[in-house]
């Protein structure tokens, strides 16, 4: 946890009807003194969309060695690695030789569309990743959701997402702007 990180506690129930997955989860999360609202609930986000026991936050920004978000199995081995915003072609394919499966969930509107215009044609030859980019007013809307304490809504279906607290709702329509290859 970085110094001076400011504490979040979030009470985070998520109903994703896509995957059959129903779970509440009591998390905290630590915000980098350089890392904004937005980028914090992206990575909120993306923890809500990817759900599961062994599920963990990396150790944050700055951290070459660590994703956002990533699951080890057993062994240690690394079954998924996800990053926020718009990690360098260099740290993703690392990323892609490391784990089973790679997300990058993008997001800030037309920066993140150049970086995709500059990144895509690189990563199209990964087949293990995934990108996703995460529309600009969503994610600031989401970002207007933040509080020290957070008992948050999550429902996932048909790939739309819902984020809600007890007085507003943010929906979000994510684009998947490359998918591994279906096999096959």
């Amino acid at each position: 946890m970085a110094q001076n990180a400011t504490i979040f506690k979030v009470t985070l129930e998520i109903a994703d009807i896509d995957r059959a997955y129903y779970h509440d989860h009591a998390l905290t999360i630590a915000r980098h003194p350089s890392e904004t609202d937005e980028r914090m609930m992206v990575r909120l986000l993306a923890f809500a969309r990817h759900a599961h026991e062994a599920l963990a936050f990396g150790r944050g920004l700055g951290t070459d060695d660590e994703p956002d978000l990533w699951r080890k199995d057993l062994t240690g081995a690394v079954d998924l690695w996800i990053d926020v915003g718009q990690p360098d072609e260099k740290r993703i394919r690392r990323a892609c030789g490391r784990a089973e499966s790679v997300f990058v969930y993008s997001y800030g509107g037309r920066g993140a569309d150049l970086w995709w215009e500059e990144a895509g044609a690189s990563l199209d030859a990964a087949d293990n990743l995934t990108v996703v980019n995460l529309p600009f007013a969503a994610t600031r809307a989401l970002a207007k959701l933040a509080q020290r304490n957070m008992r948050l809504t999550c429902t996932i279906q048909d790939g739309q997402i819902w984020v809600a607290d007890s007085q507003q709702s943010v929906a979000i329509e994510p684009v998947v702007l490359q998918n591994p290859p279906t096999p096959g």
